[in-house]
């Protein structure tokens, strides 16, 4: 019998069909999933070197308000984000009280610690499907191979005979989903392990961006030994802000 896929496909039966299209669908998942993750880090990248670029003056100037604006420009960087929420908050802790007598930056120090937590939540958003599809597809397939298999023994015992000719195709289409399966499972685990690898990669530039921002207000409260005074009342903490953003913007185009 000649390899033809397009044979194959048409002799198939319906169960070893049913797994060969769940194989199929999975890997279109984990190719989806893969291009997305790609598109969106490039993307988050890139707006992160154009905001870094266009803060670089205005932080150490003290303007936080047109900062809070540029990064309203740059959605898709997380380092805007990243900037945004701590500058965001930390003006508002400054404008309200805590009954629980938490400081601003006490309170910016949470917030952000919980919003770390949620940046490395978006970052790996898809990754549990590349894990998922790598660690399944090849027992779909092996599943698929059993079916073929079981499917072939019943033509024999139906015909009667018992020779090779007779139960070669149905053995070649089985594993044929054995090969499906592998050929799915393989690059969901090459990409997991990439897409792992980059973002752990700039979770580590926006962390260090996060922890200098925490210190360069930390540094200002004890400046001026009050946390309710007006934020732009020192640029100390703005040049290291500035500092954290560039090296994160730096760190994300060597990634």
């Amino acid at each position: 019998m000649q390899f033809n896929l397009a044979e194959m496909w048409q002799h198939m039966g319906i169960p070893a069909i049913l797994v060969a299209l769940v194989l199929l669908t999975m890997g279109m998942a984990s190719l989806t999933v893969f291009m997305e993750r790609v598109i969106t880090l490039r993307r988050s990248r890139a707006g992160s070197r154009a905001f870094a670029k266009a803060i670089g003056s205005r932080i150490e100037g003290g303007q936080f308000d047109d900062v809070l604006a540029e990064a309203e420009k740059h959605r898709h960087s997380h380092l805007a984000r990243v900037i945004r929420a701590g500058l965001s908050t930390l003006q508002h802790a400054q404008q309200t009280v805590d009954i629980s007598g938490l400081t601003p930056v006490d309170r910016v120090q949470r917030y952000m610690e919980r919003f770390m937590e949620e940046i490395g939540t978006d970052l790996r958003r898809g990754l549990s499907v590349l894990a998922s599809v790598g660690s399944v597809a090849p027992f779909v397939g092996l599943l698929g191979t059993v079916l073929g298999i079981i499917s072939a023994f019943q033509g024999i015992a139906a015909t009667g005979s018992g020779g090779l000719s007779s139960v070669s195709a149905g053995i070649s289409e089985a594993l044929i989903e054995t090969a499906l399966g592998l050929m799915v499972a393989i690059p969901a685990v090459l990409a997991f392990n990439y897409l792992s690898t980059e973002v752990a990669r700039e979770e580590l530039g926006l962390n260090h961006a996060s922890s200098n921002m925490l210190d360069s207000i930390e540094d200002w409260a004890e400046r001026f030994g009050t946390s309710h005074a007006p934020i732009t009342e020192t640029r100390t903490p703005a040049k290291k802000v500035a500092v954290a953003a560039r090296r994160a913007a730096e760190s994300e185009a060597l990634a």
